[in-house]
This record gives structure tokens, C-alpha cells and sequence, in this order.
């Protein structure tokens, strides 16, 4: 990035890269980082090209990352270009990008190597918490059990107020999940 131009972490983008260059640069900033919280079809489309268009180094779990590599292998008929990932991530780590400070967190359930970003009292939840919803477990390698844990984490971990930006849908609070989502009425008893 050239000197003074404040720098973005993309997470997640489900739009097209044209679409994220474009709002980037309305706000003027640079892509420092693209960070993905898993590899489900509709988070990875567009990745390659808002990597090469940025020059961003993306990040991902490193459980994930052959899908992100080889996409016609697991979504055959879905055109999406492969990209191989700079960086691999395991859950636990602290990573500082854009003058924040992000905690990755292992959430599995909605996927097997799905990543959650903490950071600055923000959670990025991708698919696994939700306005009002859970991340869908009827998928291949997802399971149930295993995604109430990793919201039960979530919420051990981080505060009430924590504000949630989920992977589809409006933000949201953990606390207010905590309170009313009615697939967490096991967490609440």
C-alpha cells in the first residue's frame, strides 16, 4: 500500500471482487489481508480475483485450505477459481493486520475447519452464528453437537456485548443470541 493509505482486512466478502475493489476504494483504503472463516462455495467465488486484483495475501484454516486450492473437486459444476492461500491458520492464534489486533478462534460444526475473528470487541462469525440462526448442519462434513460447542465457546469467551457480524444477515450481539436465538434454548438451560 502506498504511505498513508489505510489499510482493510476483508473478511468473508460473498460479493463480487470488482464490487469489494470498488468499495475499498471509496473508503480509500488498501486490501492489507483477505481472511476466510471457511470454504463453503458462496465465501470463496470470488477470491482469486480480489487477491490477484489487491495483491492481499490470504489467509485461511489450514483444514480448509485444499478446498480454496482445488474448488472443482468439491463443487463440481460451480465455476471458482483455485487460489493457494498464503498463510494457514490453525485456530489460537493472535494476528495483527490493519492496526487491529485479531484472535482466531476454532468454531467447526457448519464446516470441519471453520475460523472465527475476534477482534476490538467485534466477533466475524461466518457461518456459525446468526441473527436469530445457526449455521446449517445438514451439510457434508457438518455436525450439530459440534457447532453448539463452538457457539458455547463463543459465548464462555467473549462478552454479552460483543457485536456479532455474521456471514449473511444483519449484525447481532452474543448476548442477545445468548437471550433469545432459538437454537441455543440447550445453552440457556
Amino acid at each position: 500500500a502506498e504511505r498513508g493509505t489505510p489499510e482493510a482486512v476483508v473478511i468473508d466478502h460473498v460479493g463480487d471482487a470488482a464490487k469489494i475493489r470498488l468499495e475499498l476504494a471509496g473508503m480509500g483504503a488498501a486490501c492489507a489481508r483477505i481472511l476466510l472463516t471457511h470454504t463453503h462455495y458462496d465465501h470463496i467465488g470470488a477470491v482469486a480475483d480480489l487477491a490477484e486484483g489487491t495483491g492481499a495475501k490470504v489467509w485461511i484454516s489450514e483444514l480448509e485450505a485444499p478446498v480454496l486450492e482445488n474448488p472443482s473437486a468439491y463443487y463440481p459444476g460451480i465455476p471458482i477459481r483455485a487460489h493457494a492461500a498464503e498463510a494457514l491458520l490453525a485456530g489460537g492464534e493472535t494476528i495483527e493486520l490493519a492496526g487491529l489486533s485479531f484472535e482466531t478462534v476454532q468454531v467447526p460444526g457448519h464446516s470441519p475447519g471453520h475460523l472465527a475473528f475476534y477482534a476490538d470487541e467485534c466477533l466475524f462469525s461466518g457461518d456459525v452464528l446468526f441473527a436469530g440462526s445457526v449455521g446449517r448442519t445438514d451439510l457434508p462434513m457438518a455436525d450439530w453437537e459440534t457447532l453448539v460447542e463452538s457457539i458455547r465457546t463463543l459465548l464462555e469467551r467473549y462478552p454479552p456485548e460483543t457485536v456479532v457480524y455474521p456471514g449473511h444477515g444483519p449484525p447481532t450481539t452474543l448476548g442477545a443470541e445468548r437471550a433469545g436465538n432459538p437454537f441455543l434454548a440447550e445453552l440457556r438451560a
